[in-house]
C-alpha cells in the first residue's frame, strides 16, 4: 500500500482573514504535513496569504489551489509564480483553475469561450516565462504577445529577475472529463476539488487519454493527484454530515447557472444525478435550507471523513489506495493532529 501525502487546505476567505490561520500553518509544518494551500474565488486572493502565512515556514511546499486564470495575465502569473518560488526557497507549486463563467465574465470582464484552448496557451506563457530562455512571444488568440495593434511599440521580454527554478511544479484543477485529459497531458498535477476514492473510475478514462497523448509531461506513475478531502471529528455522524450540507447544497445548486454547473456533473458522474438535480431546484427556487438537508449522507461520506476516529481510520484506507497522491484537508488543530496521526 502506497504512501501519502498530507496537505493543508486554508481555502479563500469568508467575510474576513481566519484568525487561527498562523497557528494551523505552524502546526502543519511540525506534524509534518508535505504542503500548505490557498485559493481564491472574487474575495481574498490566493498569492497573498500564502506569501504572508508562508514567510513563518521553512520545509512545506506552498501551493495555489487555485488561483483563476483570469485575475491575471499569463505573464503576471509567471512573474508571481518567480517571486513566491524565490522567497519561499524553491517550495512554491503553481495551482491553475478556469473557473466558470458567472465568476470569469461577472467578475472579471472577460469571456468564458474556448476555456480548454485558453488554458492550453495560458500554461505554455507562464512556462516561458519562468524558464527565461527567450523574450516570450506567442501567436496565440487568447493571449497575443506582443499586442497586435496599439500603439505598435510592443517588444518581446523576457524577465528581469533570473528564476530559482527554471521550472515551478504546476497543478491544474479540472472536473469535466475533456478538462481532466488536458491536465493529465499538460500539467504536472491534478486538483479535483471534489474527489470520491469510490467513484474515481469515472476519470480514469480522461487521464488516461491525457497521458497517452503526444508530449504528455508524466505518465500516472509520476503525476501528482491532490485531493481534497474535507474532514470532521464527531462521534455522531448524522451531526457531522450537517455541517458539510449547506456546503455542498451552495456548490451543487449554486455556484454555476442551471444550464451549466461544472460541481453539479461531478457529483452526476458520481452516480448522484438524481440527488443533485433535486438540490439544485430547491437552491435555485430560494429554498437554500431545503437543499441543504437534500445532500445525501452517503455523497458525504464519499467525498468527505466524517465520524468517530476509528472509522476514519477504516474510511482512509479506500483514499490511500486510489489514484490520490496527497490528502489535503482542512479543519482545527485537533483535525490536523488526528490526520496526521492516522495518514502519516
Amino acid at each position: 500500500m502506497k504512501d501519502m501525502k498530507v496537505g493543508m487546505q486554508l481555502g479563500y476567505w469568508g467575510s474576513g482573514p481566519p484568525a487561527n490561520a498562523p497557528e494551523l500553518v505552524a502546526e502543519a509544518e511540525r506534524l509534518g504535513f508535505d504542503s500548505i494551500w490557498t485559493a481564491e474565488a472574487y474575495g481574498s486572493d490566493a498569492l497573498t496569504p500564502l506569501a504572508w502565512w508562508g514567510s513563518r515556514t521553512e520545509r512545506v511546499r506552498l501551493g495555489t489551489a487555485l488561483c483563476q486564470l483570469s485575475a491575471r495575465t499569463p505573464t503576471a502569473m509567471g512573474m508571481a509564480a518567480i517571486t513566491m518560488d524565490h522567497l519561499s526557497g524553491g517550495r512554491f507549486v503553481l495551482g491553475l483553475g478556469v473557473s466558470g463563467p458567472q465568476v470569469v465574465e461577472g467578475w472579471y470582464g472577460q469571456s468564458f469561450e474556448k476555456p480548454l484552448a485558453r488554458t492550453r496557451e495560458y500554461l505554455d506563457i507562464v512556462r516561458k516565462v519562468i524558464a527565461r530562455e527567450t523574450p516570450v512571444t506567442n501567436d496565440g488568440p487568447h493571449y497575443p504577445l506582443p499586442y497586435p495593434g496599439g500603439t505598435g511599440l510592443g517588444k518581446p521580454l523576457k524577465p528581469i529577475v533570473h528564476p530559482l527554478r527554471k521550472e515551478i511544479p504546476i497543478i491544474l484543477g479540472a472536473e469535466g472529463p475533456k478538462n481532466v485529459a488536458l491536465a493529465a497531458e499538460i500539467a504536472d498535477g491534478w486538483f479535483p476539488i471534489f474527489f470520491s476514492p469510490n467513484a474515481v473510475k469515472a476519470f480514469e478514462p480522461a487521464l488516461a487519454e491525457g497521458f497517452a497523448r503526444p508530449g504528455a509531461r508524466h505518465t500516472a506513475d509520476d503525476f501528482e493527484v491532490i485531493a481534497f478531502a474535507p474532514t470532521l471529528i464527531d462521534d455522531d455522524v448524522e451531526k457531522a454530515a450537517d455541517s458539510f450540507r449547506p456546503y455542498l447544497a451552495l456548490y451543487i445548486g449554486g455556484m454555476g447557472a442551471k444550464s451549466m454547473n461544472f460541481h453539479f456533473d461531478v457529483f452526476a458522474r458520481m452516480g448522484y444525478e438524481a440527488e443533485a438535480t433535486k438540490i439544485q431546484e430547491l437552491y435555485l427556487d430560494g429554498r437554500k435550507d431545503e437543499a441543504a438537508a437534500a445532500v445525501p449522507t452517503a455523497l458525504i461520506e464519499d467525498t468527505a471523513l466524517i465520524g468517530p476516529k476509528e472509522k476514519i481510520r477504516d474510511d482512509l484506507e479506500g483514499w490511500r489506495e486510489s489514484i490520490a497522491t496527497t490528502l489535503l484537508v482542512a479543519g482545527d488543530t485537533n483535525t490536523l493532529q488526528t490526520i496526521a496521526e492516522l495518514a502519516l
